[in-house]
């Protein structure tokens, strides 16, 4: 997927060149960990958390199985996986979320390098960080590579809703509420790249392209809160 930045937000953009997204991402990640639970649950009215539990239920596996969470960030997803039996590890490119996770098993790892064998684990989670990876496709290819043949995985992503109205509305919130809860909460340079990261997102037949290149098969797409968010599930081809 090109990185190229959207003409809409080249005067006044939030978004970093090509060449500075990694070191761009993982700097404001490391500033914005300290409180980034609390924006998140005061962003989405606390709704991430019931995505997250869905993702969770998608993977359709039995208790015991051990699960990769790439962009681990704080441990959200890791705590609700381990609170449900599964034994997981938790990966991210950022020392800062890491740090502010106080918990064991998790490890920083760039997701276009993720440092396991070849199918290492019954399944795969990832929480809002598509559109952070410098490469969709090459992150997406790793996430294939580790997850063992048969095994599931489950990614929770924003979205931007289709109708006319309803996306008039999420965007007045998104692009301008958002950032100002994370100005008074946390940091709001960081709160304006956030949503305007979405351009990096693919429509949804590109997204399912990807994942079928990248080695998945049975590609759902299941959206949330007026096509404001999104998970997608699918399955490593055997």
């Amino acid at each position: 997927m090109s990185l190229q930045r959207d003409p809409r937000f080249e005067r006044g953009s939030a978004l970093p060149s090509p060449e500075e997204k990694a070191d761009f991402v993982r700097n404001m990640f490391d500033r914005i960990s300290p409180r980034y639970d609390l924006t998140n649950r005061l962003m989405t009215l606390g709704m991430d958390v019931h995505w997250r539990k869905y993702a969770a239920r998608s993977l359709a596996m039995e208790p015991g199985g051990i699960i990769l969470d790439v962009a681990c960030g704080t441990g959200d997803f890791v705590r609700l996986l381990r609170s449900m039996g599964y034994r997981t590890i938790g990966a991210d490119f950022s020392h800062g979320m890491l740090a502010a996770a106080h918990q064991d098993g998790l490890l920083q790892a760039d997701a276009a390098r993720l440092p396991f064998t070849d199918a290492s684990f019954d399944g795969l989670t990832c929480g809002f960080a598509l559109r952070n990876f410098t490469s969709l496709p090459t992150a997406l290819a790793e996430m294939a590579r580790v997850v063992k043949p048969g095994g599931r995985i489950a990614l929770v992503e924003v979205a931007r809703p289709d109708q006319p109205l309803i996306r008039a509305g999420h965007g007045f919130y998104f692009d301008h509420v958002v950032p100002r809860i994370g100005a008074l909460v946390s940091d709001s340079d960081a709160y304006r790249y956030l949503p305007q990261s979405t351009v990096y997102l693919p429509p949804e037949p590109a997204l399912r392209s990807m994942l079928k290149e990248a080695g998945f098969r049975s590609v759902a797409i299941k959206y949330f809160l007026l096509h404001s968010a999104q998970v997608i599930s699918a399955t490593r081809a055997r």
